[in-house]
């Protein structure tokens, strides 16, 4: 880490590669903490959101699901757009208007209003955060580039985290009479700062050969996202009305034929939006796999033991979102130990620690059952524990396994890909076991929904756990 903090961007010469240096390692880390920070901030903030808004369950859902399709949709074309105008102009431009969007969530005047500020924001976050990943990829090498991938993945993963319990604590300290707006606002001076430090400290770069903007391919790759994401996250709200069902028939045609027109475009000697070609990167193949079940997992079980803390346990916000900390502090001491584990035991770190993750839900999954409703953050603190250090061997690992043989010139793409797929799978998450679960709870009572909310997400702890043994031993 020592070497990543004290390097300097080189200076001697107009043919030198741009290096990033400390504070501009630092200044993208905290631009890549923001959108997943704003991703999960909103969970323990939402029944004040209704309250103070009069905002039914529908409306509710789409400020969490308008954020995070918008981010899903667009997060490829900002890393094409990074590749052909410079990243570091579109990561100022981005952040700037996500600090703009973010302000105008904590102004809005009705819940309307606030979802499409709210799409609005994760557009500007999709324009941000693939430069994150491709300005890593571009300017860093050898062991610096696999310390400041591991930081990456340990900040993500802490920033998931960090985000439910951040929001707990901001709607419960109402600064200033803010309520639940202080979880949008408090973006605003870390934008101004951010905006600051990347000016001086994060180099520009391009791809050497950017291609033109794939306009098919853009539009079918959101249809694909849309077609399967905005009915799963609505339709239970909604009723299931036949719009809904009609959207889930329309995905697979959606997906076939983006990935017939990209591969037409690939073998046409042109390069898509998402590139067939680039799949044939085993490594990428195979870390992808693992991000999808995971991300699922995560974002669900946030998701759902917000709910069940506040209006099965009657928990506050604060009580809520610290019931979790035990798993952010243990997933970031383990995430600074990775690196190490990694270099001595190669990719089995990460089996390991799904064997873990295992573990620990499995625990928190019998606290449940024991405690309920007496549940907090003394009876999950042992499971949250296990589990946060399962995670944190897990994810920086993955993210550095996915990107570690994409070639310089297609930094955007691969980060751009790597980021759709797991903004794409949070979304996911939220949408298909949030659903179960509040589709089971007024059957079978909130602790036996919870439960077996908890159970199907360890079948996806198992499925990482199994593909993880197929990843390349090393990473390159």
């Amino acid at each position: 880490m020592t070497e990543i903090l004290t390097s300097r961007p080189v200076r001697s010469g107009p043919a030198a590669p741009p290096s990033l240096g400390g504070l501009g390692l630092f200044t993208v880390l905290l631009a890549a903490a923001l959108p997943l920070v704003d991703f999960f901030i909103v969970n323990v903030a939402l029944p004040t959101i209704g309250a103070d808004l009069s905002a039914g369950e529908a409306v509710l859902e789409l400020v969490v699901a308008g954020y995070g399709v918008a981010y899903a949709v667009l997060l490829v074309l900002g890393g094409r757009l990074g590749d052909l105008f410079g990243r570091r102009r579109l990561f100022l431009g981005g952040m700037a208007a996500f600090g703009l969007t973010s302000l105008a969530c904590g102004l809005a005047p009705d819940a309307w209003s606030l979802v499409a500020a709210r799409v609005a924001q994760g557009a500007s976050a999709a324009a941000m955060l693939p430069q994150v990943l491709a300005t890593i990829q571009a300017t860093t090498s050898g062991p610096r580039r696999a310390k400041a991938m591991s930081l990456y993945g340990a900040t993500a993963g802490l920033s998931m985290v960090a985000g439910q319990i951040l929001g707990g604590v901001l709607v419960a300290a109402d600064i200033a009479g803010t309520g639940w707006r202080s979880v949008f606002l408090v973006n605003v001076p870390v934008v101004l700062a951010g905006l600051f430090l990347a000016a001086r400290a994060v180099p520009e770069t391009r791809s050497a050969r950017p291609e033109p903007v794939d306009v098919p391919g853009t539009f079918l790759l959101a249809a694909s996202i849309l077609t399967l994401l905005v009915p799963l996250t609505e339709g239970r709200a909604a009723g299931w009305p036949l719009w809904t069902w009609l959207s889930l028939a329309a995905f697979p045609f959606a997906a076939a034929a983006f990935f017939a027109v990209e591969r037409r475009a690939d073998r046409a000697g042109r390069t898509p939006l998402v590139p067939p070609s680039l799949f044939a990167i085993v490594s990428l193949r195979r870390g992808l796999s693992l991000v999808v079940p995971f991300s699922i997992g995560f974002s669900g079980f946030m998701f759902v033991i917000a709910v069940a803390l506040q209006q099965g346990a009657g928990l506050g916000p604060v009580a809520a979102g610290l019931a979790l900390a035990p798993l952010a502090a243990v997933f970031f001491v383990f995430s600074l130990a990775g690196p190490r584990l990694v270099a001595r035991y190669g990719t089995r770190v990460v089996p390991t620690g799904a064997a873990l993750q295992g573990v620990g839900l499995a625990l928190m999954t019998l606290a449940a059952w024991r405690s309920w409703p007496d549940l907090g953050v003394v009876e999950l603190l042992p499971g949250a524990a296990v589990a946060g250090a399962g995670q944190a061997l897990q994810l920086p690992v993955i993210f550095r396994v996915v990107l570690s043989e994409v070639p310089a010139v297609r930094a955007g793409v691969g980060s751009g890909v790597m980021i759709t797929v797991q903004q794409s799978s949070l979304a996911l998450g939220v949408a298909t076991l949030g659903t179960l679960f509040l589709s089971l709870t007024p059957g079978m009572g909130m602790r036996d929904a919870l439960v077996t909310t908890l159970l199907v997400q360890l079948a996806a702890v198992v499925l990482t756990g199994l593909l993880g043994l197929r990843l390349p031993r090393r990473i390159g």
